[in-house]
């Protein structure tokens, strides 16, 4: 793994910069009203905490790759074309405001949808697309454009709403999108593929969050608010897409949680309430029912994201969908393991 000395610069710039916005916006956010306040029965933070997070990551990000991109051409010498970074910014540009009118007017789910997916459309329509698929017998099916297109909508908005209803305890969303972005970040530098633009980008991206996870540990005095949590995961979303259909990576990273999500759906389909309804039913809250810290929920989301990660880098396509298969046992049997202790 080979990395110019000097990105030691835009990684410290990137984790500063999201530092000082992030103690910006814990002021700002109750100057301005945007805050998160515990009034519904999931919630189990004390007083009003700023949601202004998202915002505070959103700069860092956009400053530091616009530096870059001003003062070199190392974005742009590989996968990644100016289009690219203009439409992967204006995406974030749009989850920033939509989820600052989500925080202050409460939107309804039909509503606050609209932001992803225009978020998702600007990316893709900025040429940000999956243009082959891993066969895991060996080699690659051909995608077309319009293909592309819809995959690339389809799984970005499916990574922010994951990293959306992660965001349910202190540190847990920012910290498994930071590990997501550092692991390509990783895949990105080996011998085998070696994009060190691509990994510029990851690990800029993962500066930013960790530079906001400073404020968001538990006891959290900033939130990502409702486009911080969706913004993280466009940005581990099209990083895996711009690295060259690196999905496998960041499915790896975020299968439990993306699991989980499709057990919630289906118990909520069962017992008859509103897909888009709020409950405690997700495995970070279920742990947290059943006696474990906020802590020990968030460092078990932790290591799983690490640990399986850490494979992509060894393992090979068929490999990883055991790994996937592992890992959607494990998610069943750690939900019925959390059912029945806090039961």
């Amino acid at each position: 793994m080979i990395m110019p000395h000097w990105w030691i610069y835009p990684v410290i710039v990137s984790f500063l910069l999201s530092l000082i916005f992030g103690d910006i916006g814990r002021s700002l956010g109750r100057r301005l009203g945007f805050l998160d306040e515990p009034k519904k029965d999931r919630k189990k933070h004390k007083g009003g905490v700023s949601t202004l997070g998202g915002a505070a990551i959103y700069v860092a990000f956009s400053v530091v790759v616009i530096t870059v991109l001003i003062w070199n051409d190392h974005f742009v010498s590989g996968d990644i074309t100016h289009w690219h970074v203009v439409g992967f910014l204006l995406g974030g540009f749009v989850l920033i405001i939509g989820g600052l009118f989500d925080d202050k007017y409460d939107l309804p789910p039909k509503l606050s949808i609209l932001f992803p997916v225009i978020a998702a459309l600007l990316a893709a329509g900025f040429g940000i697309g999956v243009s082959k698929i891993t066969n895991p017998l060996g080699g690659f099916f051909e995608i077309s454009s319009l293909v592309s297109f819809l995959v690339t909508i389809i799984w970005l908005v499916g990574v922010m709403y994951t990293t959306k209803l992660l965001d349910g305890l202190d540190g847990l969303a920012g910290g498994v999108s930071a590990i997501g972005m550092m692991m390509i970040a990783l895949l990105a530098l080996t011998a085998a593929f070696y994009q060190p633009d691509v990994a510029l980008l990851a690990i800029i991206g993962a500066g930013t969050v960790l530079g906001f996870l400073v404020w968001n540990v538990h006891p959290a005095s900033l939130f990502l608010g409702e486009g911080g949590s969706t913004l993280i995961g466009y940005m581990l979303g099209v990083v895996a897409v711009i690295a060259g259909s690196k999905i496998a990576t960041a499915l790896l990273v975020v299968a439990v949680p993306l699991f989980d999500i499709l057990f919630v759906l289906w118990d909520r389909k069962r017992s008859g309430k509103s897909l888009f309804s709020g409950d405690r039913r997700h495995l970070h809250h279920r742990l947290r029912d059943a006696g474990w810290s906020v802590q020990q929920v968030v460092w078990f989301y932790y290591a799983i994201a690490l640990a399986f990660g850490l494979t992509t880098l060894v393992f090979e396509s068929w490999q990883k969908l055991v790994a996937l298969a592992v890992l959607f046992i494990l998610t069943f049997g750690v939900i019925r393991f959390a059912s029945r202790s806090s039961s």
